[in-house]
């Protein structure tokens, strides 16, 4: 399977602060990839570099096959990119805006665009800037995808949003997903895991996994082991063990890569004979805020995005 965006090494610094180091990252076509981390974790410092909107320090950067560094207006013409600051003409009606869209793409559906509008209940004969935030972010995305494009960028698009909006515009996206590659920054996280296929951990400008989501879910579980008596807890502990707590006769941690029959053996290993152990499925929140936690307590965090 080829790759909608592909990066070698990336890198971004501005001044002192390191927004990327190193990032190696591959998102293969035809994929639904949601692009998390935590604030200021590079994102859409990333999503500049592929838009061509900033340039990298070093490292290469691919969409579609291309350099982004050599991406212009025709290029666009096959990708939709809506940001969360993205800024419209707000001077203009919406129906005007979408009309202003129109010759910049050869493939404009105007049927796909009625339909957008419909499903989105855009009020053609108002202004942008007479809009809700969410009614702008729905104006921006039908202008994104009427067009058929085969890469979707979309940076932070439901923050602030209600829920009722959220749901619409990820029904219009996933209305797309099989004709597009959706690559998506976004914190809402319990949206993010409804539809993805793949997922990316971007932490002080690095990749810390990126993979299928089911294959992440798989390899996280919350452990819970209750002992007779308080154990004796060692000093160290295998690497995928995380989060480690205890109380009484019970210990917690999250393990990483869950193997119940080697995580059990471990456990026995470390911590001796438990006489309950219990294995609970994450969502994708509670593994963001593991990972979160984790850099956090080895000094990962950072301000800059």
């Amino acid at each position: 399977m080829s790759n909608a965006i592909r990066t070698e090494n990336l890198v971004k610094r501005f001044r002192k602060v390191e927004a990327l180091d190193g990032l190696d990252l591959a998102v293969p076509e035809g994929t639904i990839y949601a692009f998390v981390g935590p604030n200021g974790a590079g994102k859409t410092t990333a999503i500049k570099i592929l838009m061509n909107i900033v340039g990298a320090t070093g490292g290469r950067a691919e969409v579609l096959g291309l350099d982004s560094r050599r991406l212009t207006g025709r290029h666009f013409a096959a990708i939709g990119y809506v940001s969360e600051n993205q800024e419209l003409p707000e001077w203009m009606r919406v129906d005007a805006f979408l009309a202003y869209l129109r010759p910049f793409y050869p493939t404009w559906d105007r049927a796909l665009e009625n339909d957008l509008v419909k499903q989105f209940d855009l009020p053609l004969d108002r202004k942008l800037k007479n809009l809700s935030r969410g009614m702008r972010m729905k104006a921006a995305l039908a202008g994104a995808l009427a067009f058929h494009p085969k890469l979707i960028v979309l940076d932070e698009p439901f923050t602030g949003l209600d829920p009722l909006v959220r749901d619409e515009l990820i029904q219009g996206l996933l209305e797309r997903a099989e004709e597009s590659t959706i690559f998506i920054s976004s914190h809402d996280l319990a949206e993010v895991e409804s539809f993805a296929s793949h997922v990316g951990y971007l932490e002080r400008g690095k990749l810390r996994f990126s993979e299928e989501l089911t294959s992440l879910v798989d390899r996280f579980r919350e452990v819970e082991l209750t002992f007779d008596m308080p154990p004796a807890l060692p000093n160290t502990f295998p690497p995928t063990w995380m989060q480690m707590s205890s109380s009484a006769s019970v210990v917690r941690f999250v393990e990483s890569r869950f193997d119940s029959e080697k995580t059990l053996a471990e456990t026995r290993k470390v911590l001796g004979d438990a006489r309950n152990v219990a294995f609970a499925p994450m969502s994708l929140r509670s593994i963001f805020l593991t990972m979160a936690k984790a850099g956090a307590k080895s000094g990962l965090g950072r301000s800059e995005s």
